[in-house]
């Protein structure tokens, strides 16, 4: 069963999320807005990766269920992205037990309760 929704602004072919835990937008319907990705992510219990922080405000104002992954770096080459995800990945598991909005920079995480 998922566990993480990815938003249609990152890449759908992508090793790491590769696996039942991850669902794509794209696999879903990617014409969704955001308030449709919020609610389908808060329905089924699942933590929304994205670059877009309209989701990050939406948290702050909103409130948790979801949780939010938002990745906070320009565009990179599919190689060097992966790399940095991958590189930052079990971190970001294990700040999500008990944060609700991790913040993945170029250089660092961030996470806030």
């Amino acid at each position: 069963m998922a566990r993480f929704i990815v938003d249609a602004n990152l890449p759908f072919h992508f090793r790491l999320w590769n696996n039942p835990d991850f669902v794509h937008v794209f696999q879903i319907d990617d014409s969704w807005s955001d308030k449709q990705i919020w609610e389908y992510a808060r329905e089924n219990n699942l933590t929304i990766i994205t670059k877009d922080s309209d989701f990050s405000l939406m948290a702050l104002t909103k409130g948790i269920p979801p949780k939010i992954i938002h990745v906070r770096f320009g565009n990179l080459k599919m190689r060097d992205f992966h790399k940095k995800i991958s590189r930052y990945w079990p971190d970001i598991e294990l700040l999500l037990n008990e944060n609700s909005i991790i913040n993945i920079y170029s250089d660092r995480i961030e996470a806030i309760k």
